[in-house]
């Protein structure tokens, strides 16, 4: 009897040691075993949830973004909430072969078709996490919403951060960016390396205050557009995932 109970055991400590592993951030490197030349994605794992945005190599052009929930639970398995080129991929679970050795992460499904991912970071600060806007001041009045299918997100690990406005139940995608981030003493600064919405925004770099108050981003400063503005954001798993 005691070996049955140690047996599920087992799986679920090997399990979450693969889930604390893959948290940060990382790049692609190898695409069905071949160097990737002429674009550069980086993909974020973090608080069970995964982003990834694309741009072409040696130039600002957007490609593509996309994310979700994934799972290491036996199978390598992922459900995309969103993607700006396939939205008939959100809703679906699929699952995946993956190996995880030293800082490389290969994953590789049904069809035969891989992808080798390089970490880039670790790190972890008090922002780190998957986030959902809540709240958001207009003309000096601070409006608190409670978020639905169609949301604004922002996933921070492993010094990267990419943001994705969706709506998870229709599939459509309104918007992503994202690139490297610091988080210090109360100033937080976003590099911007991918921006959906205007190519012309990369290589931006963006300085805000920040302060966590019972659990929730308080985030202010000005827009890309130089707009004043204050946001609050609040955990994910606390919105979606219970």
């Amino acid at each position: 009897m005691k070996k049955l109970l140690f047996l599920p055991l087992l799986f679920f400590v090997i399990s979450l040691s693969a889930q604390e592993k893959l948290q940060g951030s990382w790049q692609l490197v190898e695409q069905d075993g071949q160097p990737v030349t002429s674009e550069e994605s980086v993909r974020i794992y973090q608080d069970d949830y995964f982003s990834f945005g694309t741009r072409e190599a040696g130039t600002n052009k957007f490609i593509r973004v996309g994310g979700g929930e994934y799972s290491t639970n036996g199978d390598y398995s992922e459900i995309y909430d969103f993607h700006s080129e396939k939205s008939d991929l959100v809703g679906q679970e699929k699952f995946y072969d993956y190996e995880l050795k030293n800082d490389l992460l290969k994953i590789t499904g049904d069809d035969g078709e891989s992808q080798t991912w390089q970490k880039i970071s670790d790190d972890q600060n008090e922002l780190s996490g998957n986030w959902v806007m809540t709240g958001r001041q207009r003309n000096g009045e601070l409006n608190r919403s409670t978020p639905g299918d169609r949301r604004t997100i922002k996933i921070l690990g492993g010094d990267r951060f990419q943001w994705v406005a969706f709506n998870s139940a229709t599939g459509e995608f309104f918007g992503s960016g994202g690139g490297a981030y610091t988080a210090q003493d109360g100033k937080y600064t976003e590099n911007i390396e991918f921006f959906s919405r205007d190519d012309s925004r990369v290589g931006a770099s963006l300085g805000f205050d920040y302060e966590v108050k019972d659990g929730e981003w308080h985030h202010s400063g000005k827009s890309s557009k130089g707009d004043p503005m204050y946001e609050i954001w609040s955990p994910y798993a606390e919105a979606y995932q219970k």
